[in-house]
């Protein structure tokens, strides 16, 4: 890149990196460090370009993103991380499948945005999550670059031996504001949290939303849902005339301290329907602080699917009868619940009880394993089998009684066995191994799942301890 005087190194990967290149190095020195390196000539409109973009792309991980030039993007997960099971699976799916793509990533999770900052360029590990409250401690190990402070700076502070962060903590405030400027102190109070660091983001310009601004500032859950509502009708209208339906909605509350707080919904088919969607968004109020008002509250659709209009049936054809649909209830569990927390079972093709199931998406249609109908299993497995004392004469009769949390159960009647094999491909001794499944029924009337490890005859197939593996 030619900064007008001469050419210096923009931008430099890993492996220059390593190699002892960095950034504002002078392109001669590079080449002369390096023979035979590697010059793509830099154009900054394009990769500015490319940074917003990137910024609108992880707008499937939180409501809330914005580019940080010249390589870093803002995302502010809060509320939002739980959807791909808590932070660190969230940041593995981010540097995953920017991998994918031939981008490395670092990538960090901490209580501000300045620490997330400082742990994402200069921690240890490619991906790192600061737990709460263990910020200053964080901090203290990282070089000054960290808080994002002007080279010279950085450098005067060194001429006087301040090399780390917690040298800096540890230092009277009022000598290093006179001597190196506020900055300094201001960088410190952001990494830390004590002075509010705002993210502006920035939405695409073909995304579809509507914003709504208002005179006086909203403080009541009664102004913000009529707000909801008015705002998923234009929404919706919108899609319709495009022809798509939402899968996925943000909600973004501006605050009148600058803050931002944002709700994230989501459909488990496209939907379109101001009175669903608003109901969606209403029962996520709670989640809110209005702080001192909201001045203005934006709702958008990162994440929209076709939908195609359907014609209403007056009445239906006789002795047919119309399937349910369950969508808007699935809808209200998941963003009440998580998406991980509901789904269905789907069967699987394996005679091993706790390989036949997989959990699957609510709506997901139906594979093409069934379970046998001759052979009925539990509502419920037990992961893994708990061991019981039962008693039961060898090698085939049903056991009289067994001991549970220690409590005893007399089996009043049984039905069994059913012999189970392990799966012969496998490479362990599971292939040797042979369970033999009781149905019983105790003097209560509960049912279980009972049964034996191994065969009376060859113990080679198992020791003959007996285990509960689920309830009927």
């Amino acid at each position: 890149m030619h900064d007008g005087r001469r050419q210096v190194v923009a931008a430099a990967d890993r492996v220059a990196r390593f190699l002892g290149l960095a950034p504002g190095m002078p392109l001669a020195q590079a080449q002369a460090q390096v023979p035979g390196l590697a010059i793509v000539a830099a154009d900054p409109e394009d990769d500015r370009r490319a940074l917003d973009g990137l910024a609108a792309w992880c707008l499937r991980y939180a409501p809330l993103t914005a580019p940080d030039p010249p390589d870093g993007v803002w995302i502010d997960i809060t509320g939002a991380a739980h959807l791909l099971g808590g932070e660190a699976p969230l940041l593995a799916d981010i540097a995953g499948r920017l991998a994918q793509h031939g981008v490395t990533a670092r990538a960090a999770v901490a209580d501000t945005p300045g620490a997330a900052w400082a742990m994402a360029r200069h921690a240890e590990t490619c991906t790192t999550v600061v737990p709460p409250q263990a910020t200053t401690a964080a901090l203290r190990p990282l070089p000054l670059m960290a808080l994002r402070l002007h080279g010279d700076t950085v450098a005067s502070l060194a001429r006087v031996g301040f090399e780390r962060i917690g040298q800096i903590l540890d230092a009277p405030r009022a000598p290093l504001t006179r001597r190196f400027g506020p900055a300094l102190v201001r960088r410190l109070d952001q990494a830390l949290g004590r002075v509010f660091e705002p993210i502006e983001p920035r939405l695409p310009p073909d995304l579809v939303g509507s914003r709504l601004a208002f005179p006086e500032p909203l403080l009541t859950p009664e102004a913000l849902s009529g707000v909801i509502a008015r705002l998923a009708a234009a929404v919706c209208a919108e899609l319709e005339r495009r022809g798509l339906g939402a899968r996925r909605l943000d909600l973004v509350f501006e605050r009148v301290d600058r803050a931002r707080q944002a709700i994230r919904i989501g459909t488990a088919r496209p939907n379109r329907e101001p009175r669903h969607v608003g109901r969606l968004l209403d029962e996520q109020l709670e989640a809110v602080d209005p702080g001192l008002g909201i001045e203005a509250v934006t709702l958008s659709v990162p994440l929209a699917e076709p939908l195609a209009f359907a014609q209403a049936r007056a009445e239906l054809v006789a002795g047919e009868a119309e399937a349910a649909d369950i969508s808007v209830l699935i809808d209200r569990l998941v963003n009440r619940l998580g998406v991980r927390r509901v789904y269905r079972i789907a069967p699987v093709e394996s005679d091993v009880p706790e390989r036949s199931v997989r959990r699957v998406a609510p709506l997901d249609p139906a594979t093409e394993a069934r379970w046998p109908a001759a052979l009925p299993r539990p509502t419920r497995l037990l992961d893994p089998p708990q061991p019981v004392e039962a008693m039961a004469m060898l090698p085939d009769h049903p056991p009289v009684q067994f001991v549970w949390r220690r409590k005893r159960h007399r089996i009043r009647r049984a039905d069994g066995p059913e012999r189970i094999a392990g799966e012969w491909w496998r490479r362990d001794r599971e292939w040797s191994a042979t369970r033999d499944y009781w149905q019983v029924e105790d003097e209560d009337g509960r049912r279980f799942w009972l049964y034996r490890s191994g065969d009376a005859i060859d113990s080679a197939t198992g020791d003959l301890r007996w285990f509960l593996h689920g309830f009927f």
